[in-house]
């Protein structure tokens, strides 16, 4: 008798593209996934086992002919067999896979393969016809209108507004321009929606003309005529098409079929009229006069720029994936970014970020920017001081004086002194140095988890493990770490919390009775760096009593979760009803610009001369001041902590309504606008569902939503976006998540 029994019925030797061809119809089906959305899976074979040209041009027809071939042997089989429910099971599969196979011309498939493989040829340029296009109409007499992402005229949001392509066309008309034009290839921000599941189509294979004066269009070389509509005219030019369209009222002056020479009327154009001039390969398929970034790389190579028979220059090509790598060739490695293959952020407005693909995301993630992006009030001031001083603070001017006062003005008694710096982790250094030198104490105590930031003793007393893995164990001796409280998934849950606190209470009294008393006690006055967890009620009034009762000094660090982000409270040590001895913060003071802060009392502050002096050169410069300053008063009149309380509760009753519907929504944490999302694979050992938190980030942002993981075991969304952010952003941002979560089969189990 046989040992076993081997089936090579699938077995047969073939081409091993084919190999390939079948994984990617595989990945068709599923939902949500779209024809681009398998070009990393080429990419990945091809780094394998790299294709050859003539593979690549195989391939995505052989991912047709076995579409096809599925749904023809399907139908088939369920037809003979009809009690076969796993063929008639799988009959919609099949559907949806030839459905996308099939979506967009083979061609655009062809060629997008290509340049994910870096198999793409040198985009076909358009030589100086003999005549231009339009007669008596020179380069000098267009103005080129940039609606790009970069384009200083989509400044102030102006890019959300419908018609801001028309009013900078007439203002450039109006300024005496003959014509003003678009640019090829160059993606338009204008025709981008804020919110938005799939990206628009705004990447143009042609230009779009406006005429501020009369002229005649002309055949800018022998051609033959293939279109002759009212509003259209095709030019077949050799191995390239001419169409140029126009108002439906203007008659071409040609017949179809009939041959053309150089300088020969086309049509007589009006002033105002409006003009679309695009060529393409005669033997491709219609191109359609914008496409969507994500295809553009396969519909730009079936079109040449417009641009010489305006006798304009070509449209340089833009800088591409290699930008990426000159990022890693120069800025170290180790300062990592979001997402393995990011889109190209240069603008942002409000809670929007723009790519240069001129696609809108909602930014969930940015609490570095609580008034919101490109506040125009932040710049004018910015710009203003910067045309006047910008020094160091040893100089004696007005806004470092006005700054400090309204800053300590926000703090309870004895908090009256401030230190300006530059960021969240010279403040903790800072504030840490500060304790020390008031108690003259040198150990700190310090949460487990939690995260303060890269300078020396920022560094020391931070321990997430997902920051640094080997962070408990390379602790220097001055640091003593105590359980993080955290009521969800630490060693006390829920109502067991309360034991945190005379936990971390004794450790402190332990190291006062081996002669080694804390200096301090530093953490986070609201858990950011878990997620948004709430400390246990009480908490931090035993913890820094316990501290303070051995000659030590309580430090808030309020970077991530102060100024008004808790909605309820301005800071989160109000929350615990304590007042710590020294307050860090940073992030959200300078809207982006470098700022941080120490606030304490007069008499911790004035003990730091027996360490020496302090400067900071920009801190509390003349601009940051200012920047201070506006921050504050932009907070208070445009009510952005209220907002947090009315969003924020919004949002965050939407996303407890998903965990009813999602078991691996584990928990919803925090409070306003500074939430976490915890997911996990079973609501009863909540093991952490690292891999699908990962996942879903790239689904959603793939729905326009930039959202990133946090805690030790990266499975919570963080949630703290601009405080800006309205009702219907934050429903967007729900809709997403219940879209993605359904997409990845995430259905309620627990």
């Amino acid at each position: 008798m046989p040992d076993g029994v081997i089936d090579f019925g699938d077995v047969t030797t073939s081409w091993a593209v084919g190999e390939l061809a079948v994984a990617l119809s595989s990945m068709l089906h599923h939902d949500g996934v779209e024809p681009h959305h398998v070009l990393p899976a080429i990419r990945a074979f091809h780094t394998v086992r790299p294709l050859s040209p003539e593979e690549a041009e195989a391939l995505w027809p052989l991912v047709v002919l076995r579409a096809a071939g599925l749904v023809a042997s399907g139908r088939h089989q369920a037809a003979v067999d009809c009690d076969n429910a796993y063929a008639k099971a799988a009959l919609d599969r099949e559907w949806r896979i030839f459905e996308q196979a099939t979506c967009l011309p083979l061609s655009v498939m062809i060629h997008l393969v290509k340049d994910a493989t870096g198999l793409a040829g040198v985009p076909a340029r358009a030589d100086s016809p003999p005549q231009p296009l339009l007669r008596d109409l020179a380069a000098t007499d267009i103005v080129l209108v940039d609606l790009s992402t970069d384009a200083d005229a989509m400044d102030d949001g102006v890019w959300i507004d419908s018609g801001t392509e028309a009013r900078l066309v007439t203002t450039a008309l109006a300024d005496g321009a003959a014509a003003v034009a678009t640019r090829y290839a160059q993606a338009r921000l204008t025709q981008a929606p804020a919110l938005s599941a799939v990206s628009a189509a705004t990447v143009p294979t042609g230009i779009d003309l406006w005429l501020g004066r009369a002229t005649v269009a002309q055949a800018p070389a022998a051609g033959e005529v293939l279109v002759a509509d009212r509003g259209q005219v095709e030019i077949a030019h050799g191995s390239r098409v001419l169409t140029l369209s126009f108002p439906p009222t203007v008659r071409p002056l040609l017949s179809v079929g009939a041959s053309v020479q150089a300088r020969e009327d086309i049509a007589h154009l009006p002033s105002g009229a409006s003009i679309h001039v695009a060529l393409r390969a005669a033997a491709g398929p219609a191109v359609p006069p914008l496409v969507r970034p994500e295809y553009a790389s396969g519909w730009l190579p079936l079109t040449t720029d417009p641009a010489p028979l305006l006798g304009l220059a070509a449209t340089g090509l833009a800088e591409g994936t290699d930008l990426l790598d000159r990022r890693d060739a120069a800025f170290a490695t180790v300062q990592e970014h979001y997402y393995t293959n990011p889109p190209r952020i240069e603008r942002g407005w409000r809670h929007h970020l723009l790519s240069t693909d001129g696609r809108a995301y909602l930014d969930i993630v940015n609490n570095v920017t609580p008034l919101g992006h490109a506040h125009p009030r932040v710049e004018r001031a910015v710009s203003r001081q910067l045309r006047r001083l910008n020094t160091n603070s040893r100089f004696h001017y007005a806004s470092v004086v006005k700054f400090t006062e309204r800053l300590a003005g926000l703090l309870p008694e004895p908090l009256d002194t401030v230190f300006l710096v530059n960021s969240g982790s010279e403040a903790v250094d800072l504030g840490l140095r500060l304790a020390i030198g008031a108690s003259r104490q040198h150990d700190v105590v310090a949460l487990r988890e939690a995260y303060h930031g890269w300078t020396y003793a920022s560094d020391a007393v931070s321990t997430s493990l997902q920051d640094n893995p080997n962070a408990l164990a390379t602790r220097p001796s001055w640091v003593h770490t105590v359980d993080s409280p955290n009521s969800y998934r630490g060693r006390h849950r829920g109502a067991d919390a309360m034991r945190y606190g005379p936990e971390a209470t004794a450790v402190i009294d332990e190291l006062a009775a081996a002669g080694r008393p804390a200096g301090a006690f530093i953490g986070e006055t609201f858990y950011g760096n878990a997620g948004g967890v709430a400390l246990p009620d009480g908490y931090l009034a035993q913890v820094y009593a316990a501290v303070r009762r051995h000659g030590g000094l309580a430090v808030a660090d309020e970077v991530q979760v102060g100024y008004g982000r808790l909605g309820n409270w301005f800071w989160g040590f109000e929350q615990q009803e304590v007042i710590p001895d020294i307050v860090c913060v940073a992030k959200a003071m300078g809207n982006g610009h470098p700022l941080g802060a120490v606030i304490t009392s007069k008499t911790v502050a004035d003990r730091y001369r027996e360490q020496g002096y302090f400067f900071s050169s920009t801190g509390g410069s003349p601009v940051s001041s200012i920047v201070g300053l506006t921050v504050l008063d932009t907070l208070r009149d445009e009510d952005l902590q209220g907002n947090a309380v009315r969003v924020g509760g919004h949002l965050k009753r939407r996303m407890e309504a998903l965990a009813d519907r999602y078991g691996i929504i584990g928990a919803v944490h925090g409070t306003g606008l500074y939430l976490g999302l915890e997911l996990v694979r079973s609501r009863t050992t909540l093991e952490p569902a690292t891999e699908e938190t990962a996942e879903l980030c790239n689904r959603m942002l793939d729905l326009g939503v930039i959202v990133q993981p946090t805690g030790d075991h990266l499975n919570i969304l963080k949630i703290k976006p601009p405080l800006c952010i309205d009702t219907t952003a934050a429903d967007f941002f729900a809709d997403m998540l219940d879209q993605a979560l359904t997409q990845l089969g995430h259905g309620y189990t627990c």
